[in-house]
């Protein structure tokens, strides 16, 4: 039976058992995407070393990506309305709405958004079953 008391005061960390359940929770959180980040910079390295510092023109923005940022947003809202939506759905939005960035800094950000949600897909597929 799970307690609600406080640990002992000498004890460090969470008082209750509720927070140690969320503690344990946040740290298996933070070592799946330590892992996942770890793999990220691995294929970093192999693709510095297979092509060298790489600083191609952005190649973002447009009417066709500004079009394209729109109906991805109208379909991932209209799946997760239906509850359908998928994995998928969310990074092709985040990897559009980047693609019609052309404001260097709001670019970075969307940038860091598609990084975001495809470690997390990652992380998700870590954590099935094999």
């Amino acid at each position: 039976m799970p307690t609600t008391q406080p640990l002992a005061a000498s004890q460090p960390g969470p008082a209750t058992a509720d927070e140690l359940t969320v503690a344990i929770a946040e740290h298996a959180a933070e070592v799946a995407t330590r892992h996942v980040l770890a793999d990220i910079a691995a294929e970093r390295r192999r693709q510095d070393e297979k092509w060298g510092e790489q600083n191609h023109p952005d190649g973002t923005g447009g009417e066709l990506w500004t079009l394209e940022r729109d109906q991805r947003i109208r379909i991932t809202d209209h799946r997760f309305a239906e509850g359908t939506g998928t994995w998928s759905d969310v990074l092709a939005e985040e990897f559009a709405e980047a693609m019609a960035e052309i404001d260097p800094d709001r670019l970075r950000a969307e940038l860091v958004q598609v990084a975001a949600v495809a470690t997390g897909w990652i992380e998700a597929i870590d954590r099935r079953p094999l």
